[in-house]
Protein backbone atom coordinates (compact mmCIF):
# COMPACT_ATOMS: atom_id res chain seq x y z
CA UNK A 1 0.00 0.00 0.00
CA UNK A 2 1.02 3.71 -0.55
CA UNK A 3 2.65 5.69 2.63
CA UNK A 4 0.14 7.41 4.85
CA UNK A 5 -0.86 11.20 2.98
CA UNK A 6 1.26 13.96 4.73
CA UNK A 7 -1.02 16.04 2.94
CA UNK A 8 -4.11 14.65 5.07
CA UNK A 9 -3.49 18.27 6.23
CA UNK A 10 -5.40 19.88 3.43
CA UNK A 11 -8.58 18.66 4.84
CA UNK A 12 -8.21 21.00 7.61
CA UNK A 13 -7.56 23.99 5.62
CA UNK A 14 -4.20 23.80 5.31
CA UNK A 15 -2.83 25.13 2.45
CA UNK A 16 0.15 22.80 2.41
CA UNK A 17 2.64 22.83 -0.73
CA UNK A 18 0.73 25.80 -2.53
CA UNK A 19 2.98 27.74 -4.77
CA UNK A 20 4.03 31.19 -3.56
CA UNK A 21 2.14 33.57 -5.35
CA UNK A 22 5.20 35.09 -7.13
CA UNK A 23 5.26 32.12 -9.13
CA UNK A 24 4.18 31.84 -12.61
CA UNK A 25 0.17 31.23 -13.50
CA UNK A 26 -0.67 28.41 -16.05
CA UNK A 27 -1.30 31.49 -18.61
CA UNK A 28 2.15 32.22 -18.28
CA UNK A 29 3.92 28.71 -18.47
CA UNK A 30 2.76 26.51 -21.57
CA UNK A 31 6.60 25.34 -22.53
CA UNK A 32 4.99 24.06 -25.67
CA UNK A 33 3.23 21.02 -26.03
CA UNK A 34 4.33 17.55 -27.68
CA UNK A 35 3.12 17.44 -31.56
CA UNK A 36 0.32 15.41 -32.27
CA UNK A 37 0.27 12.20 -33.27
CA UNK A 38 -2.25 9.46 -35.43
CA UNK A 39 -2.77 6.21 -35.08
CA UNK A 40 -5.86 4.03 -36.78
CA UNK A 41 -7.22 1.70 -34.55
CA UNK A 42 -10.12 -0.52 -35.37
CA UNK A 43 -10.67 2.02 -38.37
CA UNK A 44 -10.67 5.21 -36.68
CA UNK A 45 -7.85 7.64 -36.31
CA UNK A 46 -6.40 8.73 -32.83
CA UNK A 47 -4.55 11.06 -32.05
CA UNK A 48 -2.38 11.64 -29.43
CA UNK A 49 0.63 13.30 -27.49
CA UNK A 50 3.85 11.57 -26.99
CA UNK A 51 6.89 12.80 -24.88
CA UNK A 52 9.40 11.78 -22.89
CA UNK A 53 11.32 8.61 -21.44
CA UNK A 54 10.83 6.09 -18.41
CA UNK A 55 7.99 4.66 -16.97
CA UNK A 56 4.76 5.34 -18.74
CA UNK A 57 1.94 8.14 -17.41
CA UNK A 58 -1.29 8.17 -19.66
CA UNK A 59 -2.91 12.05 -18.90
CA UNK A 60 -6.67 11.38 -20.12
CA UNK A 61 -8.87 14.62 -20.65
CA UNK A 62 -12.64 15.53 -19.38
CA UNK A 63 -15.27 15.50 -21.84
CA UNK A 64 -15.35 18.75 -24.78
CA UNK A 65 -11.22 19.19 -23.94
CA UNK A 66 -8.64 17.13 -25.68
CA UNK A 67 -4.74 16.49 -24.90
CA UNK A 68 -4.01 20.30 -24.53
CA UNK A 69 -5.43 20.48 -21.43
CA UNK A 70 -2.29 19.03 -20.49
CA UNK A 71 -0.15 21.73 -22.17
CA UNK A 72 1.56 23.35 -18.69
CA UNK A 73 2.10 19.86 -17.39
CA UNK A 74 3.01 17.62 -20.24
CA UNK A 75 6.42 18.72 -20.80
CA UNK A 76 7.40 18.89 -17.56
CA UNK A 77 6.42 15.74 -16.90
CA UNK A 78 8.23 14.55 -19.46
CA UNK A 79 11.56 15.42 -18.05
CA UNK A 80 10.96 11.78 -15.78
CA UNK A 81 8.37 10.01 -17.87
CA UNK A 82 7.08 8.49 -20.64
CA UNK A 83 3.99 10.62 -20.99
CA UNK A 84 0.87 9.70 -23.54
CA UNK A 85 -1.66 11.93 -23.85
CA UNK A 86 -4.52 11.09 -26.37
CA UNK A 87 -7.05 12.96 -27.54
CA UNK A 88 -10.30 10.45 -26.83
CA UNK A 89 -12.63 9.47 -29.46
CA UNK A 90 -15.19 11.67 -29.97
CA UNK A 91 -12.73 14.84 -29.12
CA UNK A 92 -10.22 16.79 -30.62
CA UNK A 93 -8.83 15.37 -33.65
CA UNK A 94 -9.75 11.73 -33.00
CA UNK A 95 -12.15 10.26 -35.16
CA UNK A 96 -15.54 10.84 -34.43
CA UNK A 97 -17.59 8.18 -35.33
CA UNK A 98 -21.19 6.88 -34.65
CA UNK A 99 -20.77 4.56 -32.03
CA UNK A 100 -20.13 3.73 -28.11
CA UNK A 101 -19.26 6.02 -26.15
CA UNK A 102 -19.28 4.68 -22.51
CA UNK A 103 -16.41 4.45 -20.52
CA UNK A 104 -16.16 0.98 -20.69
CA UNK A 105 -15.31 1.85 -24.61
CA UNK A 106 -13.03 4.70 -23.70
CA UNK A 107 -11.16 2.50 -21.21
CA UNK A 108 -10.93 -0.33 -23.93
CA UNK A 109 -9.52 2.26 -26.18
CA UNK A 110 -7.04 3.67 -23.82
CA UNK A 111 -5.46 0.03 -22.97
CA UNK A 112 -5.53 -0.69 -26.95
CA UNK A 113 -3.51 2.56 -27.65
CA UNK A 114 -1.37 1.82 -24.76
CA UNK A 115 -0.23 -1.72 -26.37
CA UNK A 116 -0.19 -0.55 -29.83
CA UNK A 117 2.50 1.79 -28.94
CA UNK A 118 4.76 -1.20 -27.05
CA UNK A 119 3.25 -0.30 -23.82
CA UNK A 120 1.95 -2.62 -20.92
CA UNK A 121 1.97 -0.86 -17.94
CA UNK A 122 1.39 2.96 -16.97
CA UNK A 123 0.35 5.53 -13.83
CA UNK A 124 -2.97 6.60 -15.52
CA UNK A 125 -4.31 10.38 -14.62
CA UNK A 126 -7.89 11.05 -15.32
CA UNK A 127 -9.65 14.31 -15.35
CA UNK A 128 -13.42 14.88 -15.25
CA UNK A 129 -14.73 12.16 -17.71
CA UNK A 130 -11.11 11.00 -18.09
CA UNK A 131 -11.15 10.48 -14.09
CA UNK A 132 -14.22 7.68 -14.84
CA UNK A 133 -12.67 6.26 -17.73
CA UNK A 134 -9.11 5.61 -15.50
CA UNK A 135 -11.72 3.83 -12.41
CA UNK A 136 -12.79 2.08 -15.69
CA UNK A 137 -9.56 0.90 -16.82
CA UNK A 138 -8.26 0.23 -13.23
CA UNK A 139 -11.15 -2.01 -12.44
CA UNK A 140 -11.32 -3.75 -16.51
CA UNK A 141 -7.19 -4.18 -16.88
CA UNK A 142 -5.73 -4.13 -13.70
CA UNK A 143 -2.80 -5.88 -14.87
CA UNK A 144 -2.39 -2.70 -16.64
CA UNK A 145 -2.34 -0.22 -14.25
CA UNK A 146 0.36 0.82 -11.85
CA UNK A 147 -0.99 3.45 -10.06
CA UNK A 148 -4.23 5.76 -10.39
CA UNK A 149 -4.91 9.37 -9.77
CA UNK A 150 -8.55 11.02 -10.04
CA UNK A 151 -8.20 14.71 -11.00
CA UNK A 152 -11.71 16.35 -9.98
CA UNK A 153 -13.08 13.30 -11.33
CA UNK A 154 -16.88 11.90 -12.29
CA UNK A 155 -18.14 8.98 -11.11
CA UNK A 156 -18.09 9.83 -6.85
CA UNK A 157 -21.03 10.99 -6.69
CA UNK A 158 -24.85 11.99 -7.60
CA UNK A 159 -23.83 15.86 -7.91
CA UNK A 160 -22.97 17.93 -10.73
CA UNK A 161 -23.21 20.97 -12.55
CA UNK A 162 -26.94 21.79 -13.63
CA UNK A 163 -25.31 22.74 -17.61
CA UNK A 164 -24.33 19.44 -17.65
CA UNK A 165 -27.87 17.91 -16.23
CA UNK A 166 -29.86 19.74 -18.66
CA UNK A 167 -27.61 19.22 -21.97
CA UNK A 168 -28.39 15.44 -21.20
CA UNK A 169 -32.10 15.93 -21.52
CA UNK A 170 -34.00 15.05 -24.63
CA UNK A 171 -34.34 17.32 -27.54
CA UNK A 172 -31.01 19.36 -26.42
CA UNK A 173 -29.63 18.01 -29.83
CA UNK A 174 -31.85 20.48 -30.94
CA UNK A 175 -30.84 23.56 -28.88
CA UNK A 176 -27.28 22.69 -28.83
CA UNK A 177 -26.67 24.30 -32.51
CA UNK A 178 -28.30 27.40 -31.71
CA UNK A 179 -25.94 27.75 -28.75
CA UNK A 180 -22.50 27.26 -30.86
CA UNK A 181 -23.52 29.53 -33.57
CA UNK A 182 -20.94 32.02 -34.98
CA UNK A 183 -22.73 34.94 -33.36
CA UNK A 184 -22.82 33.70 -30.10
CA UNK A 185 -19.48 32.37 -30.19
CA UNK A 186 -18.21 35.63 -31.20
CA UNK A 187 -19.69 37.49 -28.18
CA UNK A 188 -17.97 35.02 -25.62
CA UNK A 189 -15.03 35.69 -27.23
CA UNK A 190 -15.81 39.71 -27.30
CA UNK A 191 -16.90 39.43 -23.32
CA UNK A 192 -13.46 37.71 -22.77
CA UNK A 193 -11.67 40.18 -24.54
CA UNK A 194 -13.13 43.14 -22.90
CA UNK A 195 -12.43 41.73 -19.60
CA UNK A 196 -8.88 41.52 -20.40
CA UNK A 197 -8.64 45.10 -21.44
CA UNK A 198 -9.41 46.46 -18.01
CA UNK A 199 -7.29 44.13 -16.51
CA UNK A 200 -9.57 41.19 -15.36
CA UNK A 201 -8.61 37.26 -16.30
CA UNK A 202 -11.23 35.25 -17.38
CA UNK A 203 -11.23 32.03 -14.58
CA UNK A 204 -9.65 29.16 -15.59
CA UNK A 205 -12.92 27.28 -15.16
CA UNK A 206 -14.92 29.66 -16.88
CA UNK A 207 -12.16 29.63 -19.94
CA UNK A 208 -11.84 25.83 -20.06
CA UNK A 209 -16.00 25.55 -20.11
CA UNK A 210 -16.62 28.34 -23.01
CA UNK A 211 -13.25 26.37 -24.92
CA UNK A 212 -15.38 23.24 -24.84
CA UNK A 213 -18.69 25.06 -26.00
CA UNK A 214 -16.68 26.15 -28.96
CA UNK A 215 -15.65 22.59 -29.94
CA UNK A 216 -19.48 21.97 -30.39
CA UNK A 217 -19.91 23.86 -33.18
CA UNK A 218 -18.98 20.88 -35.35
CA UNK A 219 -21.94 18.10 -36.09
CA UNK A 220 -19.82 15.75 -35.51
CA UNK A 221 -18.25 16.08 -31.99
CA UNK A 222 -21.83 17.56 -30.78
CA UNK A 223 -23.30 13.98 -31.61
CA UNK A 224 -20.10 12.35 -29.77
CA UNK A 225 -21.01 14.98 -26.47
CA UNK A 226 -24.59 13.76 -26.27
CA UNK A 227 -23.89 10.18 -26.91
CA UNK A 228 -20.76 10.60 -24.10
CA UNK A 229 -22.90 12.48 -21.57
CA UNK A 230 -26.20 10.63 -21.88
CA UNK A 231 -24.10 7.23 -20.80
CA UNK A 232 -23.26 8.91 -17.54
CA UNK A 233 -25.19 12.04 -16.74
CA UNK A 234 -29.05 12.41 -16.56
CA UNK A 235 -31.28 15.17 -15.55
CA UNK A 236 -30.65 13.99 -11.34
CA UNK A 237 -27.28 14.11 -11.70
CA UNK A 238 -24.45 11.30 -12.56
CA UNK A 239 -25.61 7.80 -13.17
CA UNK A 240 -22.27 6.43 -12.91
CA UNK A 241 -20.82 5.58 -9.16
CA UNK A 242 -18.33 3.72 -8.38
CA UNK A 243 -18.82 3.87 -4.48
CA UNK A 244 -19.37 0.15 -5.08
CA UNK A 245 -16.66 -0.91 -6.04
CA UNK A 246 -13.67 1.25 -4.88
CA UNK A 247 -12.67 -1.18 -2.20
CA UNK A 248 -10.80 -2.63 -5.65
CA UNK A 249 -8.61 0.22 -6.02
CA UNK A 250 -6.72 -0.92 -2.59
CA UNK A 251 -5.08 -2.86 -4.62
CA UNK A 252 -3.45 0.32 -6.38
CA UNK A 253 -1.71 3.19 -5.15
CA UNK A 254 -4.70 5.82 -5.34
CA UNK A 255 -4.17 9.79 -5.82
CA UNK A 256 -6.81 12.14 -5.34
CA UNK A 257 -6.71 15.80 -6.74
CA UNK A 258 -9.38 18.13 -6.48
CA UNK A 259 -9.92 21.92 -6.52
CA UNK A 260 -11.16 23.04 -3.56
CA UNK A 261 -13.51 25.82 -5.27
CA UNK A 262 -14.90 22.91 -7.62
CA UNK A 263 -18.45 24.30 -9.71
CA UNK A 264 -18.87 21.45 -11.39
CA UNK A 265 -17.85 18.29 -9.59
CA UNK A 266 -18.32 19.49 -5.84
CA UNK A 267 -15.17 18.70 -3.71
CA UNK A 268 -17.06 16.24 -1.27
CA UNK A 269 -16.93 13.73 -3.64
CA UNK A 270 -13.38 13.61 -3.10
CA UNK A 271 -13.64 13.47 0.71
CA UNK A 272 -16.22 10.55 0.94
CA UNK A 273 -13.59 8.68 -1.19
CA UNK A 274 -11.00 9.38 0.77
CA UNK A 275 -12.72 8.87 3.60
CA UNK A 276 -13.71 5.09 1.97
CA UNK A 277 -9.82 4.22 1.40
CA UNK A 278 -7.72 4.99 4.36
CA UNK A 279 -4.47 3.83 2.22
CA UNK A 280 -5.62 6.93 -0.60
CA UNK A 281 -3.92 10.23 -0.22
CA UNK A 282 -5.78 13.51 -1.08
CA UNK A 283 -4.33 16.73 -2.35
CA UNK A 284 -6.55 19.54 -2.03
CA UNK A 285 -6.16 22.61 -4.20
CA UNK A 286 -7.63 25.51 -2.33
CA UNK A 287 -7.80 28.42 -5.07
CA UNK A 288 -8.40 25.87 -7.52
CA UNK A 289 -11.54 25.30 -9.23
CA UNK A 290 -12.25 22.61 -11.64
CA UNK A 291 -9.06 22.04 -13.89
CA UNK A 292 -6.28 22.08 -10.86
CA UNK A 293 -3.76 21.47 -13.33
CA UNK A 294 -4.15 24.12 -15.00
CA UNK A 295 -4.82 26.51 -12.07
CA UNK A 296 -1.47 25.06 -10.51
CA UNK A 297 0.17 23.20 -12.71
CA UNK A 298 3.78 23.47 -10.66
CA UNK A 299 2.18 22.19 -7.60
CA UNK A 300 -0.17 19.61 -10.12
CA UNK A 301 3.54 18.81 -10.94
CA UNK A 302 5.55 18.07 -7.91
CA UNK A 303 2.47 16.41 -6.11
CA UNK A 304 2.37 13.75 -9.41
CA UNK A 305 6.06 13.34 -9.44
CA UNK A 306 6.24 12.67 -5.27
CA UNK A 307 3.03 10.41 -5.62
CA UNK A 308 5.35 8.24 -8.08
CA UNK A 309 8.09 8.26 -6.47
CA UNK A 310 6.99 7.43 -3.39
CA UNK A 311 4.48 4.34 -4.35
CA UNK A 312 5.60 0.46 -6.20
CA UNK A 313 3.42 -0.34 -8.59
CA UNK A 314 0.74 -2.43 -8.15
CA UNK A 315 1.01 -6.16 -9.29
CA UNK A 316 -3.03 -7.59 -8.65
CA UNK A 317 -2.35 -11.39 -9.26
CA UNK A 318 -5.18 -13.09 -11.04
CA UNK A 319 -6.04 -15.68 -8.15
CA UNK A 320 -5.80 -13.48 -5.30
CA UNK A 321 -7.94 -10.75 -7.74
CA UNK A 322 -10.45 -13.46 -7.61
CA UNK A 323 -11.15 -14.14 -4.24
CA UNK A 324 -11.35 -10.79 -3.85
CA UNK A 325 -14.49 -9.95 -6.01
CA UNK A 326 -15.93 -13.20 -4.65
CA UNK A 327 -15.24 -11.40 -0.81
CA UNK A 328 -16.93 -8.44 -2.24
CA UNK A 329 -15.14 -7.10 0.97
CA UNK A 330 -11.08 -8.25 1.31
CA UNK A 331 -8.25 -6.07 0.35
CA UNK A 332 -6.62 -7.78 -2.30
CA UNK A 333 -2.44 -7.92 -1.91
CA UNK A 334 -0.22 -5.83 -3.82
CA UNK A 335 3.40 -6.83 -4.85
CA UNK A 336 5.31 -3.89 -3.10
Amino acid sequence: MSRPNKSDRAEAGDAGSAEPASEPSANELAPGLAALHEIVLHGHRVFYRSAGRGPVVVLVHGITSTSATWANVLPYLAERFTVIAPDLLGHGESAKPRGDYSLGAYASGIRDLMIALGHERATFVGHSLGGGVAMQLAYLFPEHCDRLVLVSSGGLGRDITALLRAASLPGSELVLPLLVNEQVLAAGQTVGRALGRIGLRVHTDLGEVLRGHASLADRDARAAFLATLRTIVDFGGQRVNAADRLYLTQAIPFLLVWGERDPIIPVEHALAAHRALPGSRLELFPEAGHFPHLDDPLRFVRVLVDFIDSTDPAEVHPDRWKEVLRSGVERPESSR
